[in-house]
């Protein structure tokens, strides 16, 4: 089977279409940069 890469989300008479690859990139980015974040105030 293969794996998904899109989402599509039905909002009233709108839709969208995420991408999970891109979605999944920017969440690792993030906890990376609270992780940086969390050890530049323990440094303090």
């Amino acid at each position: 089977m293969d794996e998904k890469k899109e989402k599509l989300i039905i909002d009233g008479n709108a839709f969208y279409e995420l991408d999970l690859e891109c979605l999944e990139v920017k969440r690792r980015a993030r906890e990376e940069a609270e992780k940086r974040k969390r050890q530049k105030r323990q440094r303090k």
